[in-house]
């Protein structure tokens, strides 16, 4: 949340947009609490400078004649003070998210956002696990309790299904599959069936056995040890004792089970467009950057595919 101290450096029709804009994105756009968390950050800085810069209380007339010199001078302040490429771009990118709303709703225009280029980013391709890596994680964990049998769950299920983290972690018993389908609510609230396999079926039935917490259809599936639902920070501890463990690198993560999951089914001759349904993507380019396929690799599904190989 934007804190009570950035709103004093605003007008009253300012502050007010300023709320409307965050209900916007909790309710109507349904974004993450991490993303939200990101948002009102940025925007918090944004503010907090360009208040101080005009020296005054900001209104939304204030905002929306905001020069391009104005944004470039906030996005310097950020590199004086260490952030990163990665960083100033998303926080640029979060201004024009609110810009373009405020926009859209007819309370204010700035025509300066658009023209501020972003800064630039290298290009990095998410690191898959080879699939003898993959195999050892799932194949080789100890499990001595329910914890340990969770865990295998939940790593199985991001590689068997390519989930996001906290899409699986959302799951209630009422997800669970039916007729050969999970239902997964990922980005933007958006629903879709992910067929699931036998393998990662039994696994969730052996960790449904095994958890000591009774069963209601809206409970979480996924537990920590005092019955609530896990916190994405326990599953990334968890996958990082194991990579310590299984000698794995420290690329082993729980989200790279899901580009594992992308860039294999590439590797054994799934098309794009086939995986793009699976991971929930609007873009089919944001498809190509979670596949990491070598040279190699499409040489041989290329002779495999092509009618004249």
């Amino acid at each position: 949340m934007i804190s009570d101290v950035t709103l004093e450096k605003c007008e009253a029709d300012f502050a007010k947009t300023l709320k409307d804009w965050q209900t916007w994105l909790r309710v109507e756009k349904n974004v993450s609490k991490h993303t939200f968390r990101a948002y009102t950050s940025d925007l918090t800085q944004f503010i907090n400078f360009l208040a101080t810069h005009q020296g005054e209380a900001l209104s939304i007339n204030n905002v929306s004649g905001a020069r391009i010199s104005d944004f470039r001078s906030w996005l310097s302040r950020q590199a004086v003070n260490g952030a990163a490429n990665g960083t100033r771009a998303r926080a640029l990118s979060s201004i024009k998210n609110f810009m373009g709303w405020m926009d859209k709703q007819g309370i204010a225009h700035n025509a300066a956002i658009a023209t501020v280029r972003s800064p630039k980013l290298p290009r990095k391709l998410p690191k898959a696990l080879l699939e003898v890596q993959a195999f050892r994680l799932l194949d080789d964990m100890v499990i001595e309790n329910w914890i340990h049998q969770r865990d295998k769950t939940l790593f199985t299920l991001l590689y068997g299904c390519g989930l996001r983290i906290n899409e699986a972690l959302s799951l209630n018993i009422e997800d669970l599959p039916r007729d050969g389908f999970l239902r997964v609510v990922g980005k933007g609230n958006k629903e879709r069936q992910v067929p699931i396999l036998k393998e990662v079926e039994k696994s969730i039935d052996d960790y449904r056995h095994d958890c000591p917490f009774p069963e209601t259809y809206s409970r979480p599936l996924f537990l920590g040890a005092k019955g609530e639902r896990l916190h994405q920070g326990v599953a990334q501890k968890a996958m990082r004792d194991l990579r310590k463990q299984l000698n794995l690198p420290d690329t082993a993560t729980p989200h790279a089970l899901r580009h594992s999951f992308a860039t294999h089914l590439l590797q054994n001759g799934a098309n794009l467009r086939e995986i793009q349904e699976l991971l929930g993507h609007v873009s089919l380019s944001t498809t190509q950057r979670y596949t990491d396929v070598n040279f190699e690799d499409l040489r041989n599904i290329y002779k495999k595919a092509h009618p004249r190989a």
